[in-house]
């Protein structure tokens, strides 16, 4: 059974790997890169600013902080207690696929960190601002499976690393939202 789905996950990941063209690599490197989220993340925190106050925003900030932090503990906890290769090190994969960075990363890649935290970034966010900004949801979960697809795009991850980052992270996010009311109702901010 974990043989076929791995079987299966390979394949998925060879798939959509080679749907990749020279002429589309830059947009997805850019994609994958830490400084392409940066215009969300000042769009957040400005939103934020605006609709909850500065108090509460720099709790806001606090909150995300550890919540990118334990995503990326987690991850790496995993990617060690699990130890299964990443595509570039997987040896029955060799030259099968396109490596479209210069480098792969660590040894392991089980569950992808990039997924883990754009995904908690967008669940928490979403689930703050669901109530008053109903089209930012959309726009979160579009902006995170985008991130996550390009990990696969690029040839660093299989597509089990992830959907698994992306559920860890979606319940890491509701998570540390939920906390991040729990605290702005006791300190009553």
């Amino acid at each position: 059974m974990l043989e076929d789905l791995i079987h299966i996950d390979r394949e998925v990941f060879l798939f959509l790997n080679n749907l990749g063209t020279p002429s589309w690599d830059g947009f997805w490197l850019f994609i994958t890169g830490k400084w392409s989220s940066l215009p969300l993340y000042i769009v957040l925190l400005i939103l934020s600013g605006r609709m909850l106050g500065w108090k509460r925003t720099l709790l806001l900030l606090v909150a995300v902080a550890l919540l990118i932090t334990v995503c990326d503990q987690l991850s790496n906890f995993f990617k060690l207690g699990v130890g299964r290769l990443r595509p570039c090190y997987d040896p029955e994969l060799n030259g099968l696929f396109r490596l479209v960075k210069s480098s792969c990363g660590g040894k392991y890649g089980y569950f992808s960190a990039h997924a883990a935290n754009t995904f908690a970034v967008a669940a928490f966010f979403s689930h703050l601002f669901r109530s008053k900004l109903k089209w930012l949801p959309w726009l979160l979960v579009l902006w995170a499976g985008v991130v996550s697809y390009s990990r696969i795009y690029i040839g660093v991850h299989f597509p089990l690393d992830v959907i698994t980052g992306a559920v860890v992270g979606t319940f890491m996010g509701w998570l540390f939202f939920r906390l991040y009311i729990f605290a702005t109702d006791r300190i009553q901010l």
